[in-house]
């Protein structure tokens, strides 16, 4: 089966095989393939209400490239999830007859409760012992974040999707290159604003174990973790503390996007966006109270190829 993740910010492609509801509930998905584009979608969203033209025909480039790929491996299933920018936008019909022409299969475009449950899936499976429920899942994207509290067995407790994400913070708030003490000031207060209104929803700060979704906090992740190349492996379910997340914030918002791009590991659409991002997740750790995250490489992507499993509830 094939997952497609349309968010604000990247498009992303899982091609999968789902393992036989008889091996357990801890048994993987068998990657098949896994790609990620940035298509910046959600460009201007949050100033015009609107989907971009330009930010459509990449996005349309990207899938084009992801349907021949799903072509190409035999795919039985394919289940496309869209997200905060293609939610919000007045020609969001527009977005969608593209989706059917190039793909053939209507994007979903799912509810934030339906996203934070789909992330919350397939984050907790596999989480290793050492993560003591219940967890709080964060998946911080470019339009939103999602706050997901529950455990394996019990599943979703309760959830909340609030409107700060990387693009929609570094565009309302982030414009200085880089951006100034007054600039991050009215981000941080922005988002520290949002997350205790999502925190009162949820139960977040019962949690025992902060687990950070998508790519701002991988991203983090890696360069807290010195890495030379940007490795998955080495990224997920990596366990960083709360001030080696504050020092690289720190460091992020006090560099030019330039500077940012030549960190080893930063995608190059990222790093105009990276430091709204790590801030989003520095702020959660604070209103939280928590000391540390643990990132998770497997979130909404494989939340929606289990979701296509025959027996899943």
């Amino acid at each position: 089966m094939a997952a497609i993740d349309c968010g604000t910010n990247s498009i992303r492609l899982l091609v999968a095989d789902l393992p036989d509801p008889s091996a357990g509930p801890q048994a993987p998905l068998v990657d098949l393939a896994r790609r990620m584009e940035i298509v910046r979608l959600g460009q201007g969203v949050d100033r015009t209400g609107r989907l971009a033209p330009e930010a459509i025909e990449r996005t349309r480039v990207a899938l084009a490239g992801y349907a021949a790929e799903i072509d190409k491996l035999g795919v039985d299933r394919v289940r496309m999830c869209a997200t905060s920018a293609s939610r919000d936008a007045s020609n969001a019909a527009d977005f969608r007859a593209m989706v059917e022409q190039t793909l053939g299969v209507a994007p979903e475009v799912v509810s934030g409760d339906e996203e934070a449950r789909l992330s919350f899936t397939g984050a907790v499976r596999g989480l290793p012992a050492d993560a003591e429920p219940p967890y709080l899942v964060v998946d911080i994207g470019g339009g939103s974040t999602e706050f997901v509290v529950g455990t394996r067995d019990g599943g979703v407790q309760a959830a909340i999707s609030v409107d700060i994400g990387c693009v929609r913070m570094t565009e309302r708030h982030l414009h200085g290159d880089p951006p100034t003490a007054d600039e991050v000031a009215a981000a941080q207060a922005d988002i520290a604003a949002a997350v205790d209104r999502a925190l009162a929803a949820v139960p977040g700060r019962e949690a025992a174990t902060l687990v950070g979704l998508a790519g701002s906090v991988t991203t983090v992740v890696a360069i807290a973790q010195d890495l030379q190349e940007y490795d998955p492996e080495r990224i997920h379910h990596a366990r960083v503390p709360y001030e080696r997340v504050a020092g690289v914030t720190a460091d992020l918002l006090g560099r030019t996007a330039a500077q940012r791009l030549a960190i080893p590991v930063m995608h190059p659409g990222r790093a105009d966006v990276i430091g709204a991002g790590a801030l989003v997740l520095k702020v959660i750790m604070e209103r939280a109270g928590m000391s540390s995250v643990v990132a998770s490489e497997h979130d909404i992507l494989d939340g929606i190829a289990w979701s296509q499993q025959p027996t899943h509830g």
